[in-house]
């Protein structure tokens, strides 16, 4: 509860209306572990949508909360640069990772390419079948009549599936790219419950792991994985190791932490919007707008980092070169001068793929096209079997500001 204090007032308790702007931290991941966290930036867009925090546990920084706003500040990135993190956690100078997100181009153009290959329409296309066979697989493997964790049964056991497939992993020991995954986001100098030593034994067990592969298949021609495009690509087959450790966390994060949350998101939204439940049910082809939908109600990464690299003007306010800037795109998705009725899940929304979840420009998401694929073939997978995924308890909420997701949704099938 010691996080949640922000000069002498605990924001988990505090009436949203009446905290001082100048106390508002909407970085304490206290707030999205208990679902405190949207009336906080709904006052900050109508009040102070450039909002300057002095205190945090990562030092001061701006909120951008308005969804015109963060795309402009995410495709302008020679004023904004990614190049000294995405987190509003600085890096740890003794354990500094970097990726290409990370960086600005021209490097950050050229490491990209090397890997953007693996999601291109003509993969996508090869992999739906073997997607659709997955999914099949584990929905029917699921308990009837009881009460089970659909993020461990569902969300995780696909999302990790699809990971070993994409980086040609040992399916045998895929839970370990679950486990890098959740040591990467969860550690406390960002605000999470993993203590430092523990994330950062983790990780070098992902890179003792993964060199060993590339190893292996840079004197394989022809592979067509993750890790065989970085092996054999000029600009990244002899990256430092820590870069080479920063690409990969990259990689099984954007490939994990996304879909995952945004799987357990819609069967939440479903169970809070019965009516809407009941539309899909009349109508299941429905389901591909429902996708981007249920990607901008959950908005499973929150914010994305940037630093300034020059002093700006936006909204009124002044931020200075050097300033961090946390483009904060689960209050974009719910800013009304854009979306109407944000805060509903409207599966049959016009225009529903115009929101903020996979950002924009040099950095929009690489595998937003795999993500929803795999939401679009699930949920038609559902939709043959069961009649209704019923949410019987309250989600368990990940202690985090930067992935928005879960570790528990008890349901039961029907």
């Amino acid at each position: 509860m010691a996080e949640a204090i922000a000069g002498n007032i605990d924001l988990l308790t505090a009436d949203p209306h009446d905290v001082p702007l100048s106390d508002i931290d909407v970085s304490q991941a206290a707030l999205f572990e208990h679902n405190r966290h949207m009336p906080f930036f709904e006052r900050l867009r109508r009040e102070d949508p450039v909002h300057y925090c002095a205190k945090s546990a990562f030092g001061p920084y701006w909120s951008i909360t308005r969804f015109d706003d963060i795309v402009f500040v995410d495709k302008h990135h020679e004023l904004f640069s990614s190049a000294d993190g995405i987190i509003l956690a600085d890096r740890p100078s003794d354990f500094e990772t970097v990726n290409f997100i990370g960086m600005d181009p021209p490097k950050h153009d050229v490491q990209r390419k090397a890997v953007q290959g693996v999601v291109a329409p003509r993969n996508l296309a090869e992999m739906e079948g073997l997607i659709r066979q997955r999914a099949g697989t584990i929905l029917d493997s699921l308990p009837k009549n009881e009460t089970f964790n659909w993020v461990d049964r569902v969300s995780i056991e696909l999302t990790t599936q699809m990971l070993a497939t994409l980086f040609d992993f040992p399916f045998e020991d895929r839970r370990k790219l679950t486990y890098w995954s959740d040591m990467a986001t969860s550690g406390e100098l960002a605000g999470g419950p993993t203590p430092e030593p523990v994330r950062r034994a983790a990780l070098m067990e992902c890179l003792e792991t993964f060199t060993r592969l590339r190893d292996e298949r840079v004197h394989t021609k022809g592979g067509f994985d993750l890790i065989s495009m970085l092996a054999h690509d000029e600009s990244t087959r002899n990256m430092p190791p820590m870069e080479f450790l920063g690409n990969l966390i990259l990689l099984i994060v954007g490939g994990n932490d996304t879909t995952r949350n945004s799987i357990t998101g819609g069967v939440l939204a479903l169970n809070l919007f019965p009516d809407q439940y009941e539309k899909l049910l009349a109508d299941p082809g429905l389901v591909p707008n429902m996708v981007p939908e249920i990607i901008r109600w959950q908005t499973p990464l929150s914010y994305m980092r940037r630093t300034a690299t020059e002093d700006v003007e936006l909204a009124g306010k002044t931020i200075r070169k050097g300033d961090k800037v946390a483009m904060w795109y689960i209050s974009g998705n719910r800013d009304d001068t854009v979306i109407d009725h944000p805060d509903d899940f409207i599966i049959d929304r016009p225009n529903a793929r115009h929101h903020v979840s996979f950002g924009f420009g040099i950095h929009r998401c690489m595998g937003n096209r795999l993500a929803e694929m795999q939401l679009r073939v699930l949920w038609e997978e559902i939709l043959e079997r069961f009649e209704r995924i019923e949410v019987v308890g309250e989600p368990v909420r990940v202690q985090s500001s930067f992935v928005n997701g879960y570790a528990e949704l008890p349901v039961r099938l029907h």
